[in-house]
């Protein structure tokens, strides 16, 4: 299989008709109409603004039929997944090859198409770079209706290239043909302490170069830090026995252990997945980490969907708004970002947040550009180390302070600092400094070619202005 036309006749043919029925759909909204693909489940955090007859006004491409994994091919350690599949139902389908995608973003529904145009990370990135990394070739509904394939060397690399980190305001995924790696059945990990950022940073740039700490083979790499002055790296590799396996989908939570266990085995299903059970640590905010509460929590509900939509609802509703107020307490501002800041820079960014934000803990996740290329709309330097930082929570605002203090002051330490941000939460750029720090230029270029008509909204508009 070489990609999408090289899938079986009869799995070809079934796309194909799927891709015309969603043409045809796209088609037939009217010109100037909103669209958005109909999604059960978000990973963002971006709230529209719903006023007075939105849910009628917005028209829903059914794209059921790309939910799902086309073809996995183990001999060329590839496979053909429709744009709206879940990591959950691509490594349900890999796993039984003894093949993983090459990264694979912590959350359970998390979409490729998502993680693609959207961005993703996770504990292989140290190696792998980002999940768009691995792609191959993208089929695209583009915003002015056609359907292309994209590859880094035919007449669409530029949206090849200009896809990852436009948010579907150029166009929708359809199919992708990614790059899959052989798994072994166990991941052995170790987990280092540091009581101090700059050695942190330190072994990371040292494990990233090595692929290896102190004797233990590095496959997979991420970190925990508990404030400045207590950190670990949590460093994995594959392993073909394990003489005990830890369960962390019950009673146990995960990340409590990286500070109890020098040394753990997980299945491989279960180590990709560990962080999605208690949604990192985020569980705590609605009792799930109370080991009453949590022996009554069904199992199936403890899953990143389910809380996410909890915070949606009270989002919505302002519940928690209300109950601060009504019992005097100060409001409180929803910090849920991932930056990534240069690994030399890293202690900085962490000292700062500690001083500024105070939100504990937080996350770090190593990553270096796969490849020598730089991707048109989220411009990291190839070769170089960057660590992820992702903090996810509330922050009582100081008096006098509005909404938007805490994340405006975290993007202007991350633009010092030589670091990007991600956009699946709020942002707060004028509109000049998004188009400085995201290639503005680059994007115009790519939205006249392919949405010349502005059917779709602008990065801008969707990002930052929340439309």
């Amino acid at each position: 299989m070489t990609g999408i036309e090289g899938l079986p006749p009869a799995k070809l043919a079934a796309h194909q008709a799927a891709v015309a029925r969603l043409r045809d759909a796209y088609a037939a909204v009217p010109a100037g109409a909103p669209v958005r693909l109909a999604k059960p489940t978000s990973n963002l955090f971006r709230y529209r603004d719903s006023g007075p007859g939105d849910a009628t006004t917005v028209h829903l491409l059914d794209a059921a039929a790309f939910t799902r994994v086309i073809h996995v091919d183990p001999a060329t350690r590839t496979a053909v997944v429709g744009g709206m599949t879940t990591y959950e139902d691509l490594c349900d389908a890999t796993l039984p090859h003894n093949l993983m995608p090459l990264v694979v973003p912590q959350l359970k529904t998390i979409t490729l198409g998502g993680a693609v145009t959207g961005l993703g990370i996770e504990s292989t990135s140290f190696r792998n770079g980002l999940p768009h990394e691995s792609v191959t070739e993208m089929q695209i509904l583009t915003g002015d209706g056609r359907v292309v394939i994209a590859t880094k060397d035919n007449e669409h690399s530029d949206l090849f290239y200009g896809f990852p980190n436009s948010y579907g305001t150029l166009g929708y995924s359809l199919a992708l043909t990614i790059e899959l790696e052989p798994v072994k059945p166990y991941v052995h990990l170790r987990h280092f302490a540091f009581t101090d950022p700059k050695s942190c940073m330190a072994a990371i740039a040292e494990i990233t170069a090595t692929k290896s700490y102190q004797g233990h083979r590095a496959d997979f790499l991420d970190g925990t830090a508990f404030s400045a002055g207590e950190l670990y790296l949590s460093v994995g590799g594959f392993s073909d026995k394990a003489p005990w396996v830890s369960d962390y989908t019950g009673q146990q939570v995960y990340y409590e252990s990286v500070r109890r266990n020098r040394e753990d085995f997980l299945t491989v299903k279960d180590y990709i997945w560990r962080w999605d059970t208690d949604w990192f640590w985020c569980s705590r905010a609605f009792g799930v980490q109370n080991k009453v509460i949590r022996r009554l929590w069904p199992s199936r509900y403890r899953r990143s969907d389910v809380y996410r939509k909890l915070v949606a609802f009270d989002r919505r509703y302002g519940l928690t708004a209300v109950l601060n107020e009504n019992r005097g307490r100060p409001q409180r501002e929803m910090v849920v970002q991932d930056v990534e800041i240069p690994v030399d820079q890293g202690d900085v960014f962490l000292e700062f947040f500690e001083r500024s934000v105070k939100m504990k803990p937080v996350w770090l996740c190593p990553l270096k550009m796969r490849g020598d290329h730089a991707w048109t709309l989220y411009p990291l330097r190839p070769g170089d180390v960057y660590v992820n930082f992702g903090f996810w929570g509330t922050v009582p605002l100081p008096p006098g302070q509005q909404d938007g203090y805490y994340n405006r002051m975290v993007e202007e330490e991350v633009s010092a600092l030589g670091g990007h941000k991600s956009l699946y939460s709020t942002s707060f750029y004028s509109e000049e400094e998004f188009r400085r720090r995201y290639n503005g230029a680059g994007y115009d270029k790519l939205k006249a070619e392919y949405d010349g008509g502005g059917r779709l909204l602008g990065l801008y508009d969707k990002c930052v202005r929340g439309r």
